[in-house]
């Protein structure tokens, strides 16, 4: 029992952690567009301003990565937490364009220090059969944090637009001095010292090699599913519009209500799924479901058909990122940190490329972005039955 008390607590911890970066993130979106008009700026520069967060984790998540398979992964977690905390504080104070620019890319560098790291963390302290659960409660956090940022940011920017991250630098500064007191090292000094001195190759090489690998397959995957996700909710308030007349409201709505759902699949079903079925099958049930939700969502005729349809949509993809992150985390070995950082390089890759295809899509039709959405999965599920019957093959060959 206090075995599982001491593995318990890390998990809790984590899942905090990674929720208030996550309330960090998605309180910024409903407030940006405020910020960047108070700054005399226009919607280019308010896509910058998003396409910088996402392409500095591309950049820093495998040099942070790296780092926890050296250092440890303890130093890695609060350094992510004070750093985001800086950027939340910088953009709550900022005094021109230049400092919510600087602000983003602190956001994006330091966050992602923290989620390949707490991935890297949950792989050390728990079993292989317990993979899949862990990283469930790790998404169910993030989940939760992403669907309840932007009623926090709307709420409290109703007070004072710099509120809302006053709260979140906070929260992160307190999450920062908690997992000091509290958190354990997870990777022991002795198994750090059996990493070899890592080559100083450049990120584009390391993803090269990572696409060589083992997991190369894999983290394709990721890109695909982050690239799905980013290409729902990038259009998904303009697609109500056009379509529907819905406002932020109902949006918001809709949104918070998918929100639940899929945090609810994370930290309940995935786990037991994964137990159930093993992560291989779960990984192709998920990109089925993502697709039929993508194809559905483009003929739904009411709201309640809408909420039904992005349910579906969500579902499935609620289903795929944790499954595959333990399938990642099993083929990774003594190179957690490494990998993972890598895996959210690839996440941030389909963050960037997403918003920016959909966007193009939409001009030519409302409904081409989701059913090429739809596409992009049908394909992924067919390479990954190709892939699964080759990698079986292989093991059992071996």
């Amino acid at each position: 029992m206090g075995d599982a008390n001491k593995k318990r607590t890390p998990l809790v911890l984590l899942s905090f952690n990674l929720f208030i970066i996550m309330v960090g993130i998605g309180l910024v979106i409903p407030i940006l567009p405020f910020y960047v008009e108070m700054f005399q700026a226009n919607a280019q520069i308010l896509g910058l301003l998003v396409a910088v967060f996402a392409f500095m984790q591309f950049i820093f998540a495998p040099i942070w990565g790296r780092l926890s398979d050296r250092i440890g992964r303890k130093p890695l977690i609060t350094i992510g937490l004070f750093g985001f905390a800086v950027a939340e504080f910088i953009f709550a104070f900022a005094v021109g364009l230049w400092m919510l620019f600087v602000s983003r890319i602190l956001a994006g560098i330091f966050g992602s220090a923290l989620m390949p790291t707490a991935m890297a963390y949950v792989s050390d302290v728990t079993e292989e059969k317990d993979r899949g659960k862990g990283m469930g409660i790790l998404g169910a956090a993030m989940s939760l944090g992403i669907v309840i940022g932007p009623g926090i940011g709307g709420w409290l920017a109703e007070f004072d637009l710099s509120y809302p991250f006053l709260f979140a630098g906070i929260a992160a500064t307190i999450a920062g001095i908690v997992s000091i007191v509290m958190l354990p090292e997870s990777y022991p000094i002795d198994e750090r010292n059996k990493q070899p001195e890592s080559e100083k190759v450049g990120q584009l090489t390391l993803m090269k090699n990572a696409l060589q690998s083992s997991v190369g397959f894999l983290l394709v995957l990721v890109l695909i599913m982050s690239f799905g996700l980013a290409n729902f909710q990038s259009i998904f308030s303009y697609y109500s519009l056009e379509r529907y007349n819905y406002g932020p409201q109902e949006v918001g709505l809709i949104i918070l209500l998918i929100g639940i759902v899929g945090t609810f699949i994370q930290g309940f079903g995935v786990g037991k799924m994964t137990a159930l079925f093993g992560e291989q099958r779960v990984v192709t049930m998920s990109l089925l479901i993502s697709a039929i939700g993508f194809v559905l969502m483009t003929l739904a005729p009411s709201f309640i058909w809408v909420l039904i349809t992005t349910s579906i949509f969500f579902i499935g993809n609620s289903m795929l990122r944790p499954s595959l992150n333990s399938l990642i985390s099993k083929l990774a070995g003594d190179k957690q940190g490494m990998i993972m950082g890598l895996n959210n390089s690839f996440l941030s890759l389909g963050n960037v490329a997403g918003p920016i295809l959909a966007g193009t899509l939409f001009e030519w039709n409302i409904h081409i972005p989701y059913l090429f959405g739809a596409c992009i999965m049908i394909i992924g599920l067919v390479a990954t039955k190709i892939w699964i019957k080759k990698h079986n093959k292989e093991h059992v060959g071996a």
